[in-house]
């Protein structure tokens, strides 16, 4: 089945839609990947985004307008990437949308949103879409996220020692797969997210990231700051744990920056990338991990690479890409896949990581032109997932730049 995954993540920068072929051989999950296309949001969904993303106040009359035109934005991308990447033959779409709003107090969370309404793109496409996939799993008591925790598991099953995938998003997420106990993920912290929040309140709107670590890489760790930052109590609860930017936001830095006048930006950029490096190392540490196979955004920060190289000494770094799944494209890939589960009526979370009561199937399909027909889902359900790599597409948006881990020797 050939499957296009939408996503995006909470730096609300752009939308990436990644395809995939998928297929079932002896029991494991086959993808194929098939490229990836991204747009950057325009200027009217992103600037309504950030102004109604905490800690700002928004109103219902600004969610449906967001609704509609991310609903929209996505539905032009899935276009887009039937065309380019599938030949018009995509069969089906999987769509995170765009969280806005994670409802978590005191360790539990009791909902989540995520825009971008389906109808949009099930009327582009003529197809079925899998969407709202986190609220499932919420409703049956799990966190909603790290959701990609189990296409983790089933992908890095079998590797050899304590393998852990870490993605570094807006927000840095973790899948670790220890021996002998039952898995484990979840939400570590800011991932880009304070980084992103340090680059444009300190130039002024100027910039919105830290482009190849250059602000960072001029700038020297403020360790009073780190150690001011490293006292969030969120660091110290028990896993499965997530959070988001109602947390990590422009005025939670403000508020760390309160008496530390005079720091240079660059001081400040440096330091709260040493803080996604050492909060992930502190999570990784203590489960044992000997293999770290990192995504994301954050992968292309030599910067950040270096520091977490600094921090992880005696454990093997690579990234996704290594491995067949394009670091960029990875968390795209994995939402294709958790269409393909939920249309074959197949479970999409995994309970020791996300504290759900039990498994469930994820998720709501829009059905596209024509009746919906379900396929048969297979006798059982795949347990591990094999990505065998062809050439893929990487049509992201200009400036993209290449992975800041080189391949391992």
């Amino acid at each position: 089945m050939r499957v296009v995954g939408l996503m995006s993540g909470t730096s609300y920068d752009a939308i990436d839609a990644a395809a995939a072929d998928l297929t079932v051989e002896d029991g494991t999950l086959v993808l194929t990947p098939l490229g990836m296309v991204s747009e950057p949001y325009d200027d009217e969904p992103r600037a309504l985004l950030a102004g109604a993303l905490p800690p700002s106040a928004t109103t219902l009359a600004d969610v449906c307008r967001l609704d509609t035109l991310v609903g929209r934005a996505f539905a032009d991308v899935a276009v887009r990437a039937d065309r380019e990447l599938c030949g018009g033959a995509a069969e089906l779409f999987a769509s995170h949308g765009q969280t806005v709003f994670h409802w978590a107090e005191d360790g539990r969370v009791h909902g989540t949103l995520q825009i971008g309404e389906p109808a949009w793109m099930a009327e582009a496409t003529g197809r079925p879409v899998v969407s709202g996939f986190r609220t499932r799993d919420v409703a049956a008591g799990g966190q909603g996220a790290p959701l990609v925790s189990l296409v983790d598991l089933m992908w890095l099953r079998g590797r050899p020692g304590v393998p852990a995938a870490l993605n570094i998003g807006g927000i840095a997420n973790v899948t670790v797969l220890p021996r002998g106990g039952p898995p484990v993920a979840f939400d570590i912290g800011p991932g880009n997210a304070l980084i992103d929040a340090a680059v444009h309140e300190l130039t002024h709107g100027r910039l919105a990231y830290d482009a190849d670590g250059a602000l960072a890489g001029a700038g020297r760790v403020h360790e009073p700051l780190l150690l001011r930052l490293l006292d969030e109590p969120y660091y110290r609860r028990p896993a499965p744990r997530t959070t988001g930017k109602e947390l990590f936001h422009r005025g939670y830095l403000h508020s760390a920056l309160e008496g530390f006048g005079g720091l240079a930006a660059e001081d400040v950029v440096a330091t709260v990338t040493r803080l996604t490096a050492r909060t992930v190392a502190d999570a990784v540490r203590p489960l044992g991990a000997t293999e770290l196979i990192v995504s994301g955004g954050g992968t292309r920060n030599p910067v950040l690479a270096a520091m977490l190289r600094d921090e992880l000494t005696g454990i093997t770094l690579r990234t996704s890409d290594e491995l067949g799944l394009p670091s960029s494209a990875k968390e795209a890939c994995a939402f294709a896949v958790l269409g393909w589960l939920t249309l074959h009526g197949l479970p999409g979370n995994a309970p020791s990581c996300t504290g759900a009561l039990g498994t469930r199937v994820l998720g709501s399909i829009t059905p596209g032109s024509r009746p919906l027909r379900l396929p048969r889902a297979p006798a059982e359900a795949p347990v591990s997932l094999v990505v065998r790599a062809e050439p893929a597409r990487d049509d992201g948006p200009p400036g993209k730049h290449v992975s800041a881990f080189p391949a391992a020797e």
